[in-house]
């Protein structure tokens, strides 16, 4: 996981820097002042397949990692020493396009998941934003944040699957896949439709308390940020 976690923050400024960039060039574009939830969703899907590019590298490392671990349990001997080293042999093994092994199905699970996140979360708010106030309370943060994670991974599972078994194949047996679609087309005649929702739950158990701490801290800071290119002393903490 070292890896992943040294490339976690990149991939979040990536997101929402596009994000939120995509918003002021849209907004500048129709000469208005807000935006609108078309702006949003397109806005969040251009984050979404930004990010690929500095998040599929450390992804596969961890996917690869990680069956190695699950190999090392069944008596194995594991192919790679760490991350660092992992990511080597795989640029030796397989050049760079290696690193980017799964990156069609990341992309179109992440561009459709960050635009679904990212509306639900602008929806979410304004029904919880009371009259005459910017945002909701930091309650009402929490609870978009969390339902917009789950939102997004209910999007994004299925193509999460077919990712991860892409970036795996070929690295502990020999080649099952032919490319996107034969993985796709394979896996549901082998498995059925459902094995693309299987790991739903996990995803969604995990993403409710991680997206609340994602948009709270991203409110705190970028009020925070505008405050002072205003020259206003920054609030206390909390949403007036």
């Amino acid at each position: 996981m070292t890896l992943p976690l040294t490339t976690i923050t990149m991939t979040s400024s990536v997101v929402f820097g596009t994000y939120r960039n995509c918003l002021q060039c849209l907004s500048q574009a129709r000469g208005a002042c807000s935006n609108t939830k078309l702006d949003v969703f397109l806005s969040g899907m251009a984050g979404g397949i930004a990010q690929i590019s500095v998040m599929s590298p450390g992804d596969i490392v961890k996917v690869r990692l990680q069956c190695q671990t699950e190999s090392k349990r069944r008596g194995a001997k594991p192919k790679y020493h760490g991350p660092v080293h992992c990511l080597l042999s795989i640029i030796k093994e397989e050049g760079f396009r290696g690193l980017y092994r799964g990156a069609l199905p990341l992309m179109l699970r992440d561009g459709p998941s960050y635009a679904t996140y990212f509306l639900t979360y602008k929806i979410i708010c304004e029904r919880l934003t009371d009259s005459g106030k910017k945002r909701p309370d930091w309650s009402g943060v929490m609870l978009a944040g969390g339902v917009a994670g789950m939102a997004g991974w209910t999007i994004g599972t299925p193509m999460d699957v077919i990712k991860a078994r892409l970036q795996m194949d070929g690295a502990r047996e020999t080649k099952r896949y032919k490319g996107f679609y034969h993985c796709i087309t394979e896996t549901v005649r082998t498995e059925g439709v459902g094995v693309f929702f299987r790991s739903l739950g996990i995803n969604c158990l995990r993403a409710f308390p991680v997206n609340m701490v994602v948009f709270v801290t991203y409110e705190v800071l970028t009020g925070f940020l505008k405050d002072a290119a205003d020259g206003i002393d920054p609030p206390r903490i909390g949403f007036e």
